[in-house]
């Protein structure tokens, strides 16, 4: 009996081949998700408050949401890049309240530049800390950072004696975040300036690569070149210094600080932010622009309840369960990705 011509032979799809297939639609499907999942609920939220609230599309509404996240989003954006290191750093709100109070008491005796540049220095120094602990001493990142919010909350406390810091003397500090240029103040194009460096030097650097890289497979990471511990030193030092920026932005808004002003509620909205924007809580997956609008979300539904007068204690309900959704839909999506 003759062979059948080779055209006469339908193709077959292997169960395989069809498995494969799917994986594959699966995978773009979770990496889509990854990209944009975010923008959705940020834009359907931000239509029902436009639609339900009349003051909430008012430019003066929407430039405060801006000037009061200001210090959210430097230090979220930092934080980003240690989430995606593979670390995390719960410090950030003591580091916010000790560099709050330090550049407050400098600025009531000298000039705001030497206030900025200490509290600066202050916050650098601790996420220095915080990273050579973590990498030097191999104690897990989580650990270090709550215990070093424990230790900086404990040295601000001590240096204020628990007093409130009110700058009086010298109203040349306020002008630090609250000069208006084009419409809006200065701590929104702070904000905007660290935002997009920090955004750039993850998406478009070499370090970036590294620190991708160093939270996806650290092994692998070494084995190519990389210096897995110095990359996570320096994104710990990088959210030092934001914190630090964002205690000094908001103590020369308000003319006054105090050493709880941050604390874990500041840390635990920080990670929140990061989390809910899409940034993998077991490293190596990430992006800052994703960043702000998880954060920007969170401080939608605060305006929201606050505009349309909903009791604020459900507000907290809402955000546990969005971080929980978040961390539980970023596990998944890993599982299926493997």
């Amino acid at each position: 009996m003759a062979n059948a011509p080779v055209s006469d032979v339908k193709d077959v799809e292997t169960p395989s081949e069809s498995s494969s297939d799917t994986h594959f639609n699966v995978s773009r499907l979770l990496g889509s998700w990854r990209t944009a999942g975010i923008f959705i609920p940020f834009l359907i939220l931000f239509i029902i408050l436009s639609i339900s609230s009349q003051p909430f599309l008012q430019s003066t509404n929407l430039i405060n949401i801006l000037d009061q996240q200001a210090s959210l989003l430097v230090i979220a954006a930092a934080g980003t890049l240690v989430l995606v290191a593979g670390g995390i750093d719960l410090s950030v709100g003591a580091t916010y309240g000790l560099t709050s109070v330090i550049a407050g008491q400098i600025a009531e005796h000298h000039a705001p530049w030497i206030a900025v540049v200490a509290g600066l220095g202050i916050g650098l120094l601790i996420g220095l800390v915080n990273g050579t602990i973590v990498t030097v001493f191999k104690i897990n990142p989580l650990i270090t950072t709550l215990a070093m919010s424990f230790v900086i909350g404990g040295i601000a406390t001590k240096v204020t004696g628990g007093n409130l810091i009110v700058l009086t003397t010298d109203p040349g500090f306020a002008k630090v975040a609250g000069t208006n240029f084009l419409g809006m103040p200065s701590a929104v194009w702070i904000m905007i300036v660290i935002v997009v460096a920090l955004a750039l030097l993850l998406s478009r650097t070499t370090f970036g690569r590294f620190v991708v890289a160093a939270g996806g497979n650290a092994e692998a990471a070494r084995l190519a070149g990389v210096r897995v511990n110095m990359v996570r030193i320096v994104t710990f030092v990088l959210s030092g210094g934001a914190a630090a920026a964002g205690g000094i932005i908001d103590t020369s808004r308000v003319l006054s600080a105090q050493a709880s002003s941050g604390g874990s509620a500041l840390a635990f909205t920080v990670l929140a932010g990061i989390v809910v924007g899409g940034t993998s809580i077991a490293g190596g997956e990430g992006a800052v622009p994703r960043t702000v609008i998880g954060v920007l979300f969170i401080a939608l539904i605060g305006n929201g309840f606050d505009l349309l007068g909903f009791d604020p204690l459900y507000q907290q309900i809402v955000l546990g369960v969005i971080l929980l959704i978040a961390v539980g839909l970023d596990m998944w999506a890993r599982k299926r990705q493997r």
